[in-house]
């Protein structure tokens, strides 16, 4: 029997538990590559391959490899394949292409032309007629790999994604592939559970990816089954009497399955995820297999009868998350309600910063790195013990920052303070000049220049000079008494450097986070001060807010709208204190929409405007900004703006919102309503400061996307080029 050279591809860091499920399944001199796994087999392992693989991406039929050099190599090592064996003339085939350190083909789309042509040219002098292409569903697919000089030409057997199960809704976003859900849940050891009899809970189940995953290893169905195409059905090789065996097989293996399922339950807070959730569970096969009801984390609990087992979610990663005291409740809630009610059970969970795990309290097992889309990840699994138990550390900024101040004014401070004063004075003499000569008043002075001293220091002046001190959290590994006395120094020496009172610098604790923690509420002071920006006067509080009511790092974005607003029609979305309206109406433009939820926010856009004497057809909106643009998005005479600044925390669950809002999960959504309110020619100015955050131009097609971020990084932000991402954006 004819034993082919095959290739699964897989998401990186998922290679050993896809190699594992390829042994499993009987495949030969398995080897695990960077995302894939080469083996060997038979037609058959071919087929159980692409039914019953639950990590790979795609399974791929190696044809041959050959050296490239040329465009006319690559043309004429295709040709060398008899494609008359592969395919009939009348047939229609998909030719994928990737090019990684070639310099003779880099282009995608020109590689897959070349070889398209050698083999429809080919066919065509032998038959006297060519196939068609079809990139829905061809008789064949072709996929080239270009390696440096070597290229691999296979088939893929798949013929789109194994990912893709065929019970996921297209129009329903969710946050992991079914792939990733299955690596969770085979990492976490969820197949031995299942056996014994244990129950699957997911406590924030989302659409239910992980659920319905969990029922199919449980009940042993093939993730293929559902599918009702494969790359392999064109082919002319194909073994249909094989091929319905082997998926008869797998059809009593699901009957049997089914009948010995283990309890499996997901909930949700929001009503409208729990709808789709019931509906992929509907679609996958499972009605009445799997329970999922409208419920909140802190209510998450397991019926008596319900054996102990396995906890697994997906929560809101933590490095998206802008308030981290917003996060950390979130996290503490939720190990709370793991030890007061799974003691006994396993848990599992996703995360993006490894850090908030330990507010949960619990002890994990060593992490494992996985990786969502671009984004890399750990896997944190919890026996749920007491022995595991800890208690969460908290601390009272505002305490702390007492603390330091009066070490500041007593001189116990940091030997080597001195140090940082010199980087500050150095600095200084610099960026004073450059704020001179571009009549700019509020700058970044200084920000984490020396590891030692890990603040920012911004300059703001008005009728005073006031300097705003942000310390960003210490690693675990420095001593929190040293950390005091270096933060005691640098609020010693800056009152001395920059010649002003004590009482006009301010200190704030920033964690990791830069977007939603200005909502933060400090105090009560209500100070406000003037300062100027481009013709432009603003209020600014360095006392109540963590963030003081200008975000400097987008002074160029707010410039440049100044200069493209004369005669626009101006939106404001995710507005704060409609610094970047006033703005655009100093600019000229006719009219305005100020969009925030928040009434003390949008109280102070309001003193924004008056100190400017903004008048007129310039409206301020109280409204949650997703809500508000869906409505106006699907109504039938849609607003229309010429030009429009989107700038959204990176995280929400305000409880003001009906649910959480998480950038890198809703910017789709959230940019397609934007643009729809678009007039003819209008622009989108889209930003974020979450730093990891991968823009999805493949779901976002049918819009012009240029990323300016370099562009709008001031000059005294340089040190730091990812302090924010801004794209401009079109309608095509």
């Amino acid at each position: 029997m004819t034993q082919y050279q095959l290739f699964a591809t897989t998401p990186k860091a998922m290679e050993g538990i896809l190699a594992n499920e390829i042994q499993a399944l009987g495949g030969q001199n398995v080897q695990q590559k960077l995302a894939g796994v080469a083996f060997q087999g038979d037609l058959a392992m071919a087929y159980r391959a692409c039914l019953w693989l639950r990590t790979a991406s795609r399974v791929l039929l190696l044809l041959g490899s050959f050296e490239v050099k040329s465009q006319q190599d690559l043309y004429d090592g295709v040709q060398r394949i008899d494609w008359s064996g592969h395919l009939n003339a009348d047939d229609s085939l998909a030719v994928s292409f990737n090019s990684k350190n070639n310099p003779a083909i880099n282009n995608t789309h020109f590689g897959a032309l070349k070889v398209k042509d050698a083999i429809v040219d080919q066919l065509r002098a032998k038959f006297g007629s060519r196939p068609n292409v079809d990139t829905e569903y061809p008789s064949i697919r072709v996929n080239v790999y270009l390696h440096n000089d070597t290229a691999q030409l296979s088939l893929d057997l798949s013929g789109e994604s194994s990912h893709k199960r065929g019970y996921r809704e297209v129009s329903i976003a969710a946050p992991i592939k079914e792939n990733l859900a299955a690596a969770i849940l085979l990492r976490a050891g969820w197949p031995d559970i299942a056996t014994q009899g244990g129950s699957l809970i997911d406590p924030m189940c989302g659409s239910g990816t992980l659920l319905v995953e969990g029922a199919l290893i449980a009940a042993d169905i093939a993730p293929g089954l559902q599918r009702d195409y494969f790359g392999f059905l064109g082919w002319k090789q194909h073994d249909a009497g094989l091929w319905h065996s082997i998926w008869d097989d797998a059809q009593q293996r699901r009957e049997i399955g089914l009948s010995k399922l283990p309890v499996i339950a997901g909930f949700d807070q929001d009503r409208r995820t729990v709808v789709a959730a019931l509906q992929h569970v509907e679609n996958a096969g499972l009605a009445g297999k799997i329970h999922i009801e409208k419920r909140d984390i802190a209510d998450a609990s397991a019926a008596e009868s319900w054996v102990k087992g396995l906890i697994v979610c997906n929560p809101p990663y933590g490095e998206r998350l802008g308030d981290e005291e917003q996060a950390a409740l979130l996290y503490r809630r939720f190990g709370e309600v793991l030890k007061q009610r799974f003691t006994g059970w396993q848990a599992a969970m996703i995360i993006g910063n490894p850090e908030l795990g330990f507010k949960l309290g619990i002890r994990s097992h060593k992490p494992i790195t996985l990786f969502n889309g671009a984004l890399e990840c750990k896997l944190l699994r919890f026996t749920i013990e007491e022995k595991a138990f800890f208690e969460p550390k908290a601390k009272s900024q505002q305490e702390r920052i007492e603390h330091i101040s009066r070490r500041a004014q007593s001189g116990q401070v940091d030997s080597q303070a001195e140090m940082f004063a010199n980087r500050l004075r150095k600095n200084l003499k610099k960026l004073t000049k450059w704020a001179k000569q571009n009549h700019i008043h509020c700058y970044r002075l200084y920000d984490a220049d020396l590891p030692e001293y890990a603040v920012a220091v911004d300059v703001y002046q008005g009728e005073q000079t006031w300097v705003n001190v942000q310390e960003y959290e210490s690693p675990k590994t420095i001593d929190p008494a040293k950390a005091n006395q270096r933060l005691a120094g640098v609020m010693a020496e800056i009152p001395k450097v920059l010649e002003i009172p004590a009482e006009q610098v301010f200190l704030k604790i920033r964690r990791k986070q830069k977007s939603t923690d200005q909502y933060e509420k400090l105090s009560d002071s209500r100070h406000f001060h003037m300062v100027e920006e481009g013709g432009c006067k603003f209020w600014v509080n360095f006392e109540d807010y963590l963030d003081i009511g200008l975000f400097l790092d987008h002074r160029p974005m707010r410039l440049l709208i100044q200069q493209q607003a004369k005669g626009k029609r101006f939106l404001n979305l995710f507005a704060y204190t409609g610094s970047a309206t006033v703005h655009a109406a100093i600019g000229g433009a006719v009219s305005s929409v100020t969009v925030d939820m928040s009434n003390t926010y949008l109280d102070w856009a309001r003193r924004n405007f008056v100190l400017n004497g903004i008048g007129g057809d310039h409206q301020l909106v109280r409204a949650n900004c997703m809500e508000w643009l869906a409505e106006k998005a699907a109504a039938k005479h849609k607003a229309q703006f010429d030009l429009i600044f989107l700038d959204p925390p990176t995280f929400s669950n305000s409880k003001k919102m009906d649910e959480a809002f998480d950038i890198q999960q809703d910017h789709i959504q959230l940019i397609r309503n934007a643009t729809a309110l678009l007039a003819p020619g209008g622009i989108l100015y889209f930003s974020t400061n979450f730093r990891r955050f991968k823009m999805d131009t493949d779901a976002l097609s049918g819009l012009i996307i240029e990323d300016i971020s370099s562009k709008m990084i001031p000059e005294d932000f340089k040190r730091d080029a990812r302090i924010h991402y801004c794209w401009w954006i079109s309608q095509r």
